[in-house]
């Protein structure tokens, strides 16, 4: 999957795909064994159709909250490719690591509400998420494989849960953009000059 960063003087734009739907995993661990894993289509979009949050984090790390869709700094949507996030981070420590190139991927946090499993024959089982409830997305830097699954016992409307992550690696296309300069700042034009110079002087 393939990512755009624009890196700014106070923030870092991110915009690519959290996860593709309708694609097999590579094998990972589940609850329900080993397997490779595809999201169903539309399974995101309902998903975000019925939360009223969804937190950013790195990491995985609830500590290190980047941001929300409640704070407005990341959207989230399913296309037909799969969950896209556009999201603004003003965390320099974010901001270091996307210049120093060490942002490796996107994973996501799910409670599965329905799946079924599709045995094959001299394959791997592939596991069929039909129905999740997605609440948070995570940018994953070198400190973490970004091939990471994980599970962990959560306690949700009074009962027990099992939470999983899901990441991937991405692909980043990474561009520096230039703050514009304040109204009152002259602008500098002596480079332009000095080109049109050369070209009538050719």
């Amino acid at each position: 999957m393939k990512i755009r960063i624009e890196i700014r003087n106070d923030s870092v734009l991110l915009d690519g795909y959290v996860n593709a739907v309708g694609r097999d995993s590579k094998p990972i661990i589940t609850p329900r064994g080993k397997c490779v894993e595809q999201i169903e289509p539309r399974a995101f979009q309902r998903a975000l159709d019925r939360t009223e949050n969804v937190d950013l984090l790195l990491n995985h790390d609830k500590t290190r909250k980047l941001g929300s869709i409640k704070d407005g700094n990341i959207e989230l949507f399913e296309d037909n490719i799969g969950l896209r996030a556009i999201a603004t981070v003003t965390d320099p420590d974010v901001i270091e690591k996307a210049r120093q190139k060490k942002l490796r991927g996107w994973s996501f946090g799910q409670y599965v509400n329905k799946d079924r499993m599709e045995e094959r024959a001299d394959q791997l089982p592939r596991r069929h998420v039909e129905d999740l409830d997605l609440f948070e997305v995570s940018i994953i830097d070198d400190r973490m494989s970004p091939i990471y699954t994980g599970t962990s016992i959560e306690h949700r409307a009074e009962q027990e849960v099992i939470a999983e992550q899901r990441g991937d690696e991405f692909r980043a296309i990474t561009v520096e953009i230039e703050q514009p300069k304040a109204k009152d700042e002259p602008i500098d034009y002596s480079g332009y000059e000095k080109r049109i110079s050369d070209l009538k002087c050719c």
